[in-house]
């Protein structure tokens, strides 16, 4: 994943000028790229890094969608590979803590490091690569000591190291993390008990936030475009499951905190992420096309009146 994710990259690096993002090296030889703290970013840049999550094993589209009365800008999603390219690759798993610098790491160096060695133990994955790429959801860039810190971890030599930092309030970080909707899907199946092997193919759509005053802000009304207006498909090969009763457990709405934007949710338990269900972390509707008999299984719904008042519309 990380050999896919840095033909990405790449194209991120060579396209720089018109994607507005700034590149640099650290001292060390880490490539950072900057994509949303000194610059503006773009949209097209946040779907690029989209693909560089999932390992170059899916694509993302810009679209629109429409939720009740609401026409959205949106991020249309697609992997044949669902089980490595979200759970492996996309999934915002890995803490990074160096000193007062504090970000999520996600992207295919997460493969590498394997820090998360219950997961990678389930998923019977390691990745193989001399370099790796990482997405750091903050708006403070890496320093020489947070990349040679990343890249031990990684096995790798800093210098084949390449670091994506975006920024939850920023036009790349609104897509990116919309572009996180078949990875969401996933995680809950996962955490209900589902064997994620079984699913073949994923899709989702989500619509994108418009970019708020600040982080806390933006953490808000970006994960309610998934809880409240995402949709996810799974293309699921399993012939003993009751596939009605799983589809069932998995959108937000199972959740006893689902129904209220998510900002005012976190502000209500002082911004403690630990006091937040973790089972409301999902899309909002959610169906299982089973392969075999071609049965459809199908939960949960979108809410466009708690996306409104995200919105603020």
């Amino acid at each position: 994943m990380n050999k896919g994710a840095l033909e990405v990259v790449k194209r991120i690096l060579n396209g720089k000028d018109n994607l507005d993002c700034k590149v640099s090296e650290n001292k060390n030889g880490s490539t950072i790229i900057d994509a949303g703290i000194e610059c503006t970013g773009t949209a097209e840049l946040g779907r690029l890094i989209g693909e560089v999550c999932l390992g170059g094993l899916g694509s993302v589209k810009l679209s629109t969608t429409y939720i009740g009365d609401l026409e959205l800008p949106a991020g249309i999603v697609g992997t044949d590979y669902p089980r490595i390219s979200t759970l492996a690759s996309q999934y915002a798993g890995w803490p990074i803590k160096v000193g007062k610098y504090f970000a999520m790491g996600s992207g295919p160096a997460r493969a590498l490091a394997q820090v998360e060695e219950k997961l990678y133990e389930e998923l019977d994955y390691k990745d193989n690569s001399k370099k790796g790429v990482i997405v750091l959801e903050s708006r403070m860039i890496p320093s020489e000591k947070v990349t040679e810190y990343i890249a031990e971890k990684c096995g790798i030599s800093p210098s084949n190291l390449y670091c994506i930092v975006v920024p939850t309030a920023s036009t790349a970080g609104s897509v990116q993390i919309s572009s996180r909707i078949v990875e969401v899907g996933m995680h809950k199946l996962r955490e209900v008990g589902f064997d994620p092997e079984k699913v073949r193919r994923g899709h989702g759509v989500a619509p994108i936030a418009p970019v708020a005053k600040n982080d806390s802000k933006a953490m808000g009304v970006t994960n309610d475009c998934i809880l409240y207006g995402g949709r996810t498909y799974y293309f699921v090969k399993s012939e003993e499951d009751d596939l009605q009763a799983i589809v069932e457990q998995v959108p937000s709405s199972t959740s006893q905190q689902y129904g209220q934007p998510f900002y005012k949710l976190f502000k209500s338990v002082d911004f403690d992420f630990y006091k937040v269900d973790p089972l409301l972390f999902s899309p909002a509707e959610v169906t299982i096309n089973h392969i075999e008999t071609g049965n459809i299984h199908h939960a949960g719904e979108l809410n466009p009146d708690v996306l409104k008042q995200s919105l603020g519309i």
